[in-house]
């Protein structure tokens, strides 16, 4: 049973598009960024700022939201980017990421932007943060869910899998990790730099509750997100299969477009695409 409307995945398929269009255009006129990694992740972070987390953008230090980790910071871009359209700071300031005295920095900082949970850059470091987060929390009997977005690049890191551990020990079942298994990062393909599989067994082994999705299917994603708050004294982490660069066919699957923004000519080309895409998703009178 579907724990989403269609008519509410169509408009959520809407929304990412104009995230991804405000990407593109906050990339473009920072001439420096990341934009593989952000594209594949627009609909993961349009389903949790739009139908997901429980938050407020007017009162982001709302005790009783949900806490959203990110810990692969490079891709903050696309949190910026959500975050504008749901109403944390508007959208016309998008235009100033990387610049000088921006809130809106390359990596994100906690004590610039408000909504933004953790400071992160360096990789590894998020799911150890959550975990601590989901620890105090049930010591102090809160109710709020703690999320963590990681890449897939990052399970090569010792410290996840120290913070992975410490969360099966202790049954941790308010954290719901998300991996971006997007199968790049900077310098090649995971599975030839150091290959993560079996990635699925990896974590069941650490007493975690596992699912894989497409991290572009909002309805399935949904639905995980639902299962994970069912599971009973397991964290759990959902394996979201993406594509990098999705929308722009021509980058799609290129691990060069990791950590590179679109010059302006390319960007008029990405964006055109991306205008053609919206004008095909059309909701009806679902």
């Amino acid at each position: 049973m579907a724990n989403i409307s269609e008519s509410k995945v169509c408009e959520l398929e809407v929304k990412a598009n104009e995230i991804r269009t405000t990407l593109i255009e906050m990339l473009t006129e920072a001439g420096s960024g990341h934009t593989a990694g952000p594209l594949g992740m627009a609909d993961i972070f349009t389903a949790f700022y739009f139908h997901i987390l429980n938050h407020n953008p007017k009162n982001p230090f709302w005790e009783k939201r949900d806490r959203l980790i990110l810990s692969n910071g490079h891709i903050t871009p696309i949190r910026y980017a959500a975050m504008a359209h749901a109403g944390y700071f508007p959208i016309k300031e998008t235009k100033t990421l990387r610049k000088f005295g921006s809130r809106l920095q390359g990596h994100p900082e906690r004590e610039r932007l408000p909504g933004v949970e953790t400071t992160s850059g360096p990789l590894g470091s998020g799911l150890g943060q959550a975990a601590g987060i989901a620890y105090g929390a049930r010591m102090d009997k809160k109710t709020f869910r703690v999320y963590c977005l990681m890449s897939d690049g990052e399970q090569e890191a010792g410290n996840t899998w120290e913070s992975a551990m410490f969360a099966g020990k202790n049954k941790l079942s308010n954290l719901t990790a998300v991996i971006d298994r997007n199968n790049i990062q900077i310098n090649g393909m995971t599975e030839d730099v150091m290959p993560l599989e079996p990635l699925k067994d990896k974590y069941e082994a650490f007493n975690w509750h596992v699912l894989e999705v497409d991290g572009h299917n909002i309805e399935a994603f949904v639905d995980a997100v639902e299962e994970a708050k069912a599971i009973y004294e397991k964290p759990t982490v959902i394996i979201a299969h993406t594509i990098p660069g999705k929308g722009i066919k021509e980058i799609e699957f290129d691990y060069t477009w990791h950590g590179k923004p679109p010059k302006p000519e390319e960007a008029k080309r990405f964006l055109s695409e991306l205008r053609t895409l919206g004008g095909k998703i059309t909701c009806g009178d679902l």
